[in-house]
């Protein structure tokens, strides 16, 4: 009883339930494809070379980014996101649905090989910078089967993919990887449309981030202070002794003085003057500015839209057809919610929100798919798996947790035994039209029949560190900070199997 008491205790609302096992499975060790191989060798990549992925809200996409022989990032390839829930605008506190914004470090402790979602990266939400805001919330992660509370949500073809390439980029020495999550692709236009909106202070301090990236193609070091990000802070060059032994600060701590290599200081100061002399000439020109939307859940990649709402098609024998978009990367669960067209209407009869511009769309409805089963662990693992066994990782909460009462959490924390098969998606019934090719209108299921929500789940705090060789000379004095290392190192863990 006690245990079961410590299980319910932990029980918090995020978007993942699952519990890290050691257990060795084909999922977690799937081989990356031959055609990623091919484009490897083609940018002069090596399979086991540090990555980097970049996600971004409005567009529905997430980049994976890897390391070439020169020492720089190149692009590898760009996922649609499948599901992303809660709106434009960083994860303020628990049970907000939001997808969080911001830099967050990934460790191999964060890596889920036997999530109840395929597969699961844990982002590490909260970092330094959200508890130095007071920003609460738990398990938030880029994960597979199409369905998110606060989740980036990828098909399990796609998670599959992302995770082999993270998993191949420890084996080959990297210790964390970064995670970059953006509201849009901070362009001069992005920021243009959405200047009224109130996150612009916070969006304006992640583009300082985007820039280091963009004019260096180098993982930024992304260190906190005065509840603040700073990025690429190193002690003075000239500071003395006791000066630079005291380079150290909480991410509340007031900023001491610290420089940015001259070279990436330039660079990004004439990125950041260029783009803001081309926003204020958009916005002379009357570029019209995104309407600040608020109760509306997420978005969907088009692709995944054009999959989920078939087009029919009368031929001109008068054969009338079901045209579905195949070109969708992986499959998509039934019961998943699809993005409604603007001016749709509920079964309720109310309007429902419309959709987001560029990529980003309402949903038909809020409730969740069913909760899969959880797989059991093993006692015993491969080399990776064992990546994970120090018993400084974070800790995780049972597959069966959710947000609810101590009686359903702790039913839900043993009620299930078998892992989750993602269904086939289901052929929609055409209906004729007059038109050459036309939308046939979204009839949502009825509220009776929804199935029940997925169970969500807490979070633990990820690892702050992050590894990246500085690559210029010269100073430009600011104030900033250092970096944060967490307890559970990477290397402690690879101790373990060495």
């Amino acid at each position: 009883m006690a245990s079961v008491a410590l299980a319910a205790s932990i029980l918090l609302a995020g978007c993942d339930t699952d519990q890290v096992s050691l257990a060795t499975n084909a999922k977690a060790n799937q081989p990356v494809p031959p055609k990623l191989l091919a484009a490897m060798v083609e940018k002069d990549m090596d399979l086991q070379s540090p990555i980097l992925v970049r996600l971004f809200k409005q567009e529905a996409e997430l980049e994976v980014w890897k390391q070439t022989r020169s020492g720089q990032f190149a692009l590898l390839k760009t996922y649609p996101i499948c599901r992303w829930s809660g709106e434009l605008g960083p994860k303020m506190r628990q049970g907000d649905r939001q997808a969080p914004e911001g830099f967050y470090t990934i460790t191999p402790g964060l890596m889920n090989p036997n999530s109840n979602y395929y597969l699961a990266i844990n982002t590490g939400f909260p970092n330094a910078y959200d508890r130095a805001n007071g920003r609460t919330g738990a398990f938030l992660m880029i994960h597979g089967d199409c369905s998110s509370a606060g989740c980036y949500a990828m098909t399990d073809e796609q998670i599959a993919e992302i995770y082999a390439l993270a998993r191949e980029s420890f084996f080959g020495g990297q210790r964390s990887f970064q995670v970059q999550a953006y509201p849009f692709r901070m362009t001069p236009l992005n920021m243009a449309r959405h200047r009224n909106n109130p996150n612009m202070p916070f969006w304006k301090m992640l583009k300082e981030g985007y820039d280091h990236f963009e004019v260096t193609r180098l993982q930024p070091k992304v260190d906190v202070c005065d509840k603040r990000y700073v990025f690429d802070a190193e002690p003075p060059a000239n500071a003395s002794p006791v000066n630079a032994s005291a380079f150290r600060f909480t991410p509340a701590g007031r900023c001491p003085v610290y420089q940015v290599p001259q070279e990436i200081a330039d660079e990004v100061a004439a990125k950041t003057k260029r783009d803001a002399a081309e926003t204020a000439t958009l916005i002379a020109r009357g570029t019209p500015m995104a309407p600040v939307r608020t109760g509306t859940d997420g978005g969907m990649h088009p692709v995944f839209v054009a999959k989920l709402n078939p087009q029919i098609i009368r031929d001109t024998d008068g054969t009338v057809r079901t045209v579905i978009e195949s070109s969708a990367p992986g499959t998509i669960p039934p019961t998943v919610n699809p993005p409604r067209e603007p001016g749709a209407v509920t079964m309720a009869g109310t309007p429902s929100p419309a959709a987001q511009p560029h990529g980003s769309f309402a949903l038909a409805s809020s409730e969740s798919k069913p909760a899969p089963a959880a797989r059991p662990a093993a006692e015993t693992g491969n080399m990776f798996t064992r990546l994970f066994s120090s018993d400084d990782r974070p800790a995780r909460p049972s597959a069966g947790q959710s947000e609810g009462g101590f009686t359903a959490s702790v039913s839900r924390l043993f009620g299930r035994n078998e892992e989750k098969k993602p269904p086939a998606v289901p052929t929609p019934t055409p209906k004729p039209v007059q038109a050459a090719r036309a939308p046939a209108p979204a009839s949502p299921p009825a509220a009776a029949s929804q199935p029940a929500a997925k169970p969500q789940a807490a979070e633990a705090p990820a690892a702050e560190a992050n590894v990246r060789t500085s690559a210029a000379n010269g100073t430009a004095l600011l104030p900033g900070a250092q970096p944060v290392v967490p307890a559970g190192t990477f290397e402690s863990r690879w101790s373990n199997w060495r």
